[in-house]
């Protein structure tokens, strides 16, 4: 696995290296020597999928509020997404600018989100999934957002928006 920091500190592209041959492809999406070698978490606690039916779909800004903020490893595993973090963590040298790349089943590429990001993505295809592995358990009274066209962070999404839950469209400014 390749490993590359973005310009968000703590956040990293992780790009797999498959092995390919008559039969497929076989690659390692997760290897705790690794990820640990380069500061990033072991162990994760919780695995989820988004199964998204239409191109243009978006979901988020999420996060998990303290005392248990998550980090996320997330994976396109089918179709394409345009995947986007914005640090919300006050004392950080990146406190409020974004980040975003796409994710994709052909570009087999993860994103590791640090606690105290707000994490969303925008589908390029229909019928895209994605995997995410996350550092602490789900917590509903937690669980919280801000809005996924706020001033505040700028963030330029690809695509009309086509779908979007009324939760997320709801969101405040984070101002």
């Amino acid at each position: 696995m390749n490993f590359t920091p973005t310009p968000l500190a703590g956040a990293y592209l992780i790009d797999a290296e498959a092995s390919e041959d008559e039969r497929g492809s076989f690659f390692r999406s997760f290897c705790k020597r690794e990820f640990e070698a380069h500061g990033l978490p072991g162990t994760f606690v919780q695995c989820s999928i988004s199964r998204n039916r239409k191109r243009g779909t978006l979901r988020g800004m999420h996060f998990q509020s303290d005392p248990k903020p998550e980090g996320r490893l997330v994976r396109c595993i089918r179709g394409g997404v345009y995947d986007v973090i914005v640090d919300l963590r006050r004392k950080s040298s990146t406190f409020c600018r974004w980040f975003g790349a796409e994710l994709s089943e052909s570009n087999r590429r993860a994103l590791y989100v640090p606690p105290g990001f707000a994490h969303g993505f925008q589908t390029l295809t229909d019928d895209s999934d994605l995997l995410y592995q996350m550092t602490e358990f789900y917590e509903k009274d937690l669980a919280a957002g801000v809005r996924w066209n706020d001033p505040a962070f700028g963030i330029s999404w690809p695509l009309e928006v086509t779908a979007m839950s009324e939760r997320d469209r709801g969101f405040p400014d984070f101002a």
